[in-house]
């Protein structure tokens, strides 16, 4: 097969949306149609024992809100689409903010009752922030929710914006007739029989003609046509190449859960988005179609299957071909590997592959020699950036609570750590241990995951700290900073890269700090030049 041609195949997005506007649901329904799976998890209905196939750990099933980044590929129209499901929930936000690194466009669910909700925000931002293609789905049309325009106008001032509808609702709720599909002109009526697979599509070429009250009603034919002039007035037409750049968001209508709209928005997906793209690395810039290869991890995730307690590093391939058993360099360990059995994903089943390309997600299994953001490569010394650890909101310090069993303990903090789930800071001072997360959430993760995958226990208890700052020094011999570190030195701690940080009791004492230090700088990420 042709190096060029599987590159143009390959379309590697994520889909990212606040908690409950339908997710997990969109992602089933996509590989529904790429024959991945036979029938969808009722994710809703908790009576049905089978849950979403994209969420596997048994904390997610509990609580029915997805934690991990699930990795899920199929095939549709000889298009290899990888899908990277996001944790909606902001306790796991930097999962999320991680995984877009690795993602060349998203597409961005939206409730049609709730509207713009405040994690989507923040989600929308970093996408613009390096300007990744979005489309946006409006889902749940079934139910009531806000005008359709409302909703559009919300999108483009929330989110900062600039929307094209590709698809427009005919009614909403109760009198929902269904969609007019507006990039392949046709009519795709609403039948609300969730049973049936997909209701019929009839082409539409011509919403003036008279037919069209024929199909559905009258009343529901004028607010149409209405609402089309109104859209062709007030929106730009669809460019795919402001698209590409990421200054035009097409939307389209739908409701997941009914299977409804997913279709379309599939068919112009595939046809729209970009292929895997040219990654900026410290050195250069990467082009796809590089022969040599070229990946980095984006997340690690421990004991994906309890039995045998493996670790997977997930990489993206940038560049090249990832072939099994061929030795590549780890840059950051500067050692060559190779891998007999990588994996790639669909879903809880993984398969064995012999030969991956970019854009692809291959999982390599680890004995602890990856963490996050490290680099795979034939040789060439390359540093992708963009996977920074942020500072933490919640600090607690942990205790072992089996002294028995410390060195699990240990292990199951180190390994839970390399995944990214919380940051572990060790004190100077007294060489204590503090567990640091973006949300409350996680310590729950961490203390249930160390018992039922390290077979370790343990306690938390608080620890006042309002915010943990990187320490950058201008001169690290010079008086103030030496200064620095005498007066704070209970208040200095390192992180699990060897690098000081300052944990701040209160926004008071950190501005004090930095205005009494000035030559000693302070940073919210880790990922500083």
């Amino acid at each position: 097969m042709n190096f060029s041609k599987e590159i143009e195949r390959r379309r590697t997005f994520g889909i990212i949306s606040h908690p409950d506007a339908g997710k997990t649901t969109l992602t089933e329904k996509l590989l529904l149609f790429g024959g991945a799976i036979q029938e969808a998890g009722a994710v809703k209905n908790n009576k049905i024992k089978k849950a979403a196939t994209s969420d596997f750990m048994e904390i997610e099933r509990q609580r029915g809100i997805s934690v991990a980044t699930s990795v899920l590929a199929f095939l549709y129209k000889d298009k290899k689409i990888n899908i990277l499901d996001t944790p909606g929930h902001k306790d796991f936000a930097e999962d999320t903010f991680r995984t877009l690194t690795a993602v060349d466009s998203v597409i961005v669910v939206i409730d049609v009752a709730k509207g713009v909700e405040e994690q989507t925000k923040k989600l929308v931002e970093v996408c613009r922030m390096r300007s990744i293609p979005m489309i946006v789905f409006i889902n749940k049309l079934d139910r009531e929710g806000k005008d359709a325009f409302d909703l559009l106008d919300e999108v483009e001032q929330e989110l900062g914006l600039t929307v094209t509808p590709l698809s427009f609702p005919i009614g909403m709720g109760y009198d929902f007739k269904g969609i007019y599909n507006i990039y392949e002109k046709n009519i795709n009526l609403f039948s609300g029989d969730s049973k049936k697979n997909i209701s019929d599509i009839i082409a539409f070429d011509d919403i003036t003609s008279p037919e069209l009250e024929n199909i559905i009603g009258t009343g529901a034919a004028e607010t149409l046509r209405d609402n089309m002039e109104l859209v062709s007035g007030v929106y730009p037409p669809f460019d795919k190449q402001k698209y590409l750049d990421g200054s035009l968001q097409p939307v389209f209508f739908g409701s997941a859960l009914n299977n409804f709209g997913v279709k379309e928005l599939l068919d112009c997906f595939i046809e729209i988005a970009p292929y895997p793209r040219s990654k900026m690395a410290e050195e250069r810039m990467v082009k796809a179609n590089e022969t040599e290869l070229s990946g980095f991890v984006f997340k690690i995730h421990a004991n994906m299957d309890p039995k045998h307690r493996d670790r997977l590093a997930f990489v993206k391939i940038v560049s090249g071909t990832f072939e099994r058993n061929k030795p590549y360099l780890h840059v950051r360990l500067n050692k060559k590997l190779k891998f007999s059995s990588p994996n790639a994903f669909f879903a809880e089943k993984k398969e064995i592959v012999d030969i991956s390309y970019p854009g692809d997600i291959v999982g390599l299994h680890d004995t602890g020699n990856f963490k996050i953001g490290d680099t795979l490569t034939e040789g060439e010394i390359l540093h992708y950036k963009g996977i920074p650890n942020f500072s933490p909101e919640h600090f607690r310090y942990i205790n072992n609570a089996d002294p028995m069993k410390s060195k699990q303990l240990n292990k199951g903090i180190d390994q839970l750590m390399d995944e990214g789930v919380a940051q572990l800071f060790t004190l100077e001072l007294n060489g204590r241990k503090v567990i640091g997360t973006v949300g409350a959430l996680q310590y729950e993760v961490i203390q249930y995951r160390l018992e039922h995958e390290y077979g370790a226990k343990c306690t938390y208890e608080n620890f006042p700290v309002h915010k943990a700052c990187w320490v950058d020094p201008e001169d690290p011999n010079n008086e103030e900073f030496k200064e620095f570190i005498r007066v704070k030195q209970k208040f200095l701690a390192k992180d699990k890269r060897g690098q000081l940080v300052f944990l701040a009791d209160s926004q008071f004492s950190l501005q004090m700090t930095q205005q009494k230090y000035p030559t000693v700088k302070l940073h919210f990420t880790s990922e500083f030049e």
